[in-house]
């Protein structure tokens, strides 16, 4: 059983929602992002989102586009990158990490290459916000060959014509963009993301994960009675834009936060 079904299958055993925290690469540096990354999972992250620095993240809004470009400022790179994650794998063989970003990388790098390179320093997914389905089978055979999940999007406009064309060859969990637009700017009602969860369960036995627009411990939760996961990304990415020291110890504390919430969301709901 892979990192990140095992994870989903203990998360439903203890019946709670799990928290997925998504942080830049290389962000502000490479000594900072690797002390952030290697301290998520004592928070209480149960999956990692580790972003690949690239200039032109089109579907990230402001707080993640500048993550980008510190990240490249200061030596970000897919290499760097791969980096990080083997100093982690040698603290943390357990938590999973999904490497999420566009395919322009991907595809300077060698698909093939890439894949071999992911897995072997660590990753156990990838998420290209970029890559729709029809055109992914220049990397999907590589991820699956390499052990590789590839983990798709659905958004609020993914209707039941094109929901299965997005299932098909899609592995890990599906990661439901909960709101229109780019990362961080603007949340969705928890009603909305019930309806919309419901629906995909219908077409899949895969996890759902929500994400866009949760930053707060509140926000979490609401969306953790409905989906299997929350994610957070610009919340925390913001800590490291707004730290003029260590990043490291209010960003921990942020996931601390929204993992307290998270785990009590489910029982909240019940009550």
């Amino acid at each position: 059983m892979s990192r990140l079904a095992g994870t989903f299958a203990r998360l439903k055993q203890e019946k709670r929602a799990g928290l997925v925290t998504y942080v830049m690469a290389s962000d502000p540096d490479a000594a900072t992002a690797q002390k952030i990354v290697d301290g998520l999972p004592d928070a209480g992250a149960d999956v990692i989102e580790l972003g690949l620095p690239f200039s032109d993240p089109m579907a990230d809004g402001p707080a993640i586009q500048a993550a980008a470009l510190r990240a490249l400022a200061n030596g970000g790179s897919t290499k760097a990158t791969f980096e990080l994650l083997r100093n982690f794998r040698k603290k943390n063989t357990t938590t999973p990490v999904v490497l999420m970003g566009y395919y322009n990388p991907i595809y300077i790098y060698g698909a093939e290459r890439f894949c071999k390179d992911a897995a072997a320093a660590g990753a156990d997914g990838l998420i290209v916000v970029d890559l729709p389905p029809e055109e992914d089978e220049e990397l999907r055979p590589y991820a699956k060959a390499a052990g590789l999940d590839l983990v798709r999007l659905a958004t609020p406009t993914t209707d039941d014509k094109r929901l299965p064309t997005v299932l098909e060859g899609a592995s890990g969990f599906l990661y439901y963009v909960a709101v229109l637009g780019v990362t961080g700017t603007k949340s969705a009602a928890a009603t909305d993301v019930q309806a919309a969860v419901a629906r995909i369960k219908r077409h899949t036995d895969l996890p759902v994960a929500v994400g866009f627009g949760i930053k707060t411990p509140e926000g979490a939760a609401a969306i953790a009675k409905h989906a299997d996961a929350a994610v957070v990304g610009s919340a925390l990415v913001q800590i490291v834009a707004d730290s003029k020291s260590d990043p490291a110890t209010p960003l921990h504390k942020l996931v601390r936060e929204l993992a307290a919430a998270v785990r009590g969301a489910k029982q909240g709901a019940a009550a």
